[in-house]
């Protein structure tokens, strides 16, 4: 019979809880592969928990070891049992934080493949902030677990909690900016204000929204700059998108001409160029003279694309297209400066 008690036997028991531990851990990773036949998901399950789930199962197999052995009748063995009860209590909080952004990440990839356009950037950017939430959440109560695991700690947050009126005032004032912030963020989520995805033309510059955290937003700027605003900005200030409802979009390019631009063989040779393009979804066209002044007179120009880089490309090439043409067909079209000199 093996004495539990003495220093062996306590060797042998943490060896006997480390090879349970470890069992376990193998256990898990052997389950993942035989279902991962049927169920692809359970592969990268397995990747996603195995550290979390190791380091879990060998604090706990490490800490029962400890506590029907020898070291559970020394003097020093109650702050070694609460540093492991703190350890399970952070790998814990780590293992199911690994669960959550697991179901989550699952919950974005079928989202993707059943919605598609405003509705896929709106249904992400709840689910998004959502899954962030949770992660805070899961993170301030294993903290707080923690904090009060200290009975020092618990006796004053019980003195704490007694004067929290002036305190929470002052704290309140102090965190305003921080919570209205925090408030914002979570309006954006489910107002549908913005979303993942969206285009928007923020403080003069063009580009998407690339990132919606809980306190600001990350827009990723078209020549890869990144402007991080307040989510406050965006529930105080008016904001330009493009994508609201759908991708789709207008665009428009103007030219100034002469007055003795043929304006039929202008729509006909820009009803040609955008019908070579890929970037016309066929919705839209249209050619105006929409303004004379001066010594010239404007003409619009109005295309429809699928979104908004298509609209750019398309835009660019009507205008390179029709200028090169004007040059080559109709210089006589292309602006010009008269002066009437009296004999």
């Amino acid at each position: 019979m093996i004495d539990w008690t003495s220093w062996i036997g306590t060797i042998v028991a943490i060896g006997i809880a480390v090879a349970i531990a470890l069992a376990a851990v193998l256990g898990l990773r052997l389950l993942a592969s035989l279902l991962s036949r049927k169920l692809k998901w359970m592969r990268e399950l397995d990747r996603r928990v195995r550290r979390a789930w190791s380091a879990f199962c060998l604090v706990i197999a490490v800490w029962i070891a400890g506590a029907v052995s020898q070291p559970g009748r020394e003097d020093w063995w109650p702050a070694v049992s609460h540093l492991l009860l703190i350890a399970a209590i952070l790998t814990a909080a780590w293992l199911l934080a690994a669960l959550v952004s697991f179901g989550f990440e699952g919950l974005l990839t079928r989202e993707t493949v059943t919605f598609t356009g405003a509705n896929l950037r709106r249904r992400r950017t709840q689910l998004l902030v959502i899954q962030r939430l949770t992660l805070v959440l899961i993170g301030v109560v294993a903290v707080g677990t923690v904090l009060f695991s200290f009975p020092a700690l618990r006796i004053v947050g019980t003195s704490l909690l007694a004067s929290a009126g002036i305190v929470s005032v002052i704290a309140g004032l102090a965190a305003q900016s921080i919570f209205g912030n925090l408030i914002a963020g979570i309006q954006i989520a489910f107002t549908d204000a913005i979303r993942v995805g969206d285009v928007v033309v923020i403080e003069g510059e063009w580009g998407r929204i690339g990132e919606i955290n809980l306190s600001y937003v990350v827009v990723y700027i078209w020549d890869e700059r990144r402007l991080v605003i307040p989510c406050s900005y965006f529930t105080t200030n008016p904001i330009e998108t493009w994508t609201r409802k759908s991708d789709a979009i207008l665009g428009t390019v103007y030219m100034d001409l002469d007055w003795r631009v043929p304006m039929d063989e202008v729509r006909a040779k820009f009803q040609e160029i955008i019908e070579a393009s890929d970037a016309w979804d066929r919705r839209s066209s249209s050619v105006y003279v929409t303004d004379s002044q001066g010594g010239h007179v404007t003409v619009r120009f109005v295309m429809s694309s699928e979104d908004s880089d298509a609209q750019w490309v398309l835009r660019c090439e009507v205008r390179e297209k029709m200028m090169t043409w004007l040059q080559q067909e109709h210089p006589e079209a292309l602006p010009r400066t008269r002066i009437a000199v009296d004999s």
